[in-house]
Formats: structure tokens, C-alpha cells, sequence
């Protein structure tokens, strides 16, 4: 042993070499028994619940489409009253599916409320402009001597 000290960025020669980095394994992950909170069950018990299951999921995707938007959540609730009292899987599908529908079909029933009213106006803008650029047509030329039918006119009186 000698009292000198090892010059920079050389191995100091008393010192031991360095161990291994030891790594423990860690305990294997073992998945949860029992559904945990509003987590669906897994799998299926049989070909039944699946059946309800794809009924809520797929119904209401046809429902929303025939109902304009507004009919998913039929198919979801049929599923959930005949069929999720009996199975935990197949009532977390249709509530799954219902809750979607139903947020789905307000906002279609407040967007076709928007769009009757946009309709609305639009009828009532075309109406005060139509009736009014006509009536200045017609009485141009009832001006000019000459009688002006109009466009798109319904017999009414007589």
C-alpha cells in the first residue's frame, strides 16, 4: 500500500471493484376478483348476454339513426328492464349505452329545435322579402297600365 495518491481518471488500486446492481423481482400483479366501482365486468357468462349485450350497444346505434338522432336509447332500455337484473355484464353494457344515447339524443332533439327555428326565420326573411320586392314589382307595372301575376299564388278569394 502506498500513501500516493492515484492520479485523475485512474482506478484507485485498494479500492474494491464495484458489486453487481442487485434487481428484485417484483410480486406478480394479480387482477381484482370483483368488478372495482362502475368498471364492467369481463367475458361473458353465455351466449345470452352477449345477445343483450350487443342488442343495447347496436340497437342503439340503429335507433339513433331511424329516430333522426333521437331514438338510440330505446334499444339500451329494452336491454337493461328485460335482462340486467339477471346479469351484472349485461346491465353494465345497456347502462353504458343508455347514458350515451340519452346525452345523444338531447342534443339532437335541442339541434332539430335550432333548426326549425333557423328554418323559421329564414321563412319569415323570405316571406318579408319576397312579398315586398313582388309588391313593388306588381305595382311598377300596374303603373306602367299592365296587370302582373305573381309567382307561386293560391286562388283564395274570388
Amino acid at each position: 500500500m502506498s500513501d500516493t495518491p492515484t492520479p485523475p481518471g485512474q482506478p484507485d488500486p485498494n479500492s474494491q471493484p464495484p458489486s453487481a446492481p442487485s434487481f428484485e423481482t417484483p410480486p406478480a400483479y394479480s387482477a381484482p376478483s370483483a368488478p372495482l366501482g362502475n368498471a364492467a365486468p369481463s367475458g361473458y357468462a353465455n351466449s345470452d348476454e352477449k345477445t343483450w349485450a350487443l342488442v343495447a350497444h347496436f340497437g342503439g346505434a340503429a335507433g339513433a339513426v331511424i329516430g333522426s338522432g333521437a331514438g338510440g336509447w330505446v334499444a339500451p332500455l329494452i336491454a337493461l328492464l328485460a335482462k340486467g337484473n339477471e346479469s351484472p355484464t349485461v346491465r353494465a353494457h345497456a347502462v353504458a349505452a343508455l347514458n350515451f344515447q340519452i346525452l345523444v339524443s338531447i342534443i339532437a332533439i335541442v339541434s332539430w329545435i335550432l333548426v326549425c327555428i333557423v328554418i323559421g326565420f329564414v321563412g319569415v326573411i323570405a316571406a318579408v322579402i319576397g312579398g315586398a320586392l313582388f309588391g313593388i314589382l306588381a305595382g311598377v307595372k300596374a303603373n306602367e297600365g299592365a296587370f302582373y301575376k305573381y309567382p307561386m299564388s293560391i286562388s283564395l278569394v274570388k
